[in-house]
């Protein structure tokens, strides 16, 4: 195999590798998400103006998840455990 053919299999294959983790990490269910968020905001330490953003950003979550809009609640999750610092 000459040097081009192994470049371009290198980058299919790494192409291939983070498609399929994408789509993994799109497919969680945001119940799931949801446990995960909850139990870390009863261990969080932040302010109250921090926690109201989090608390927001959680309806949002909840609003979408019952939507079976499962990516974009697990987004909101997601944003929600990084102002907790999680």
């Amino acid at each position: 195999m000459n040097r081009s053919a192994k470049l371009i299999f290198t980058a299919l294959a790494l192409g291939s590798a983070a498609f399929v983790a994408q789509a993994n990490a799109a497919s969680r269910p945001c119940e799931d998400v949801l446990k995960e968020y909850r139990a870390a905001k009863e261990t969080a330490k932040v302010s109250a103006d921090v926690m109201k953003k989090a608390d927001e950003l959680e309806a949002k979550a909840v609003e979408r998840c019952n939507a079976d809009d499962d990516k974009r609640a697990d987004q909101f999750l997601t944003d929600a455990m990084k102002l907790l610092g999680k």
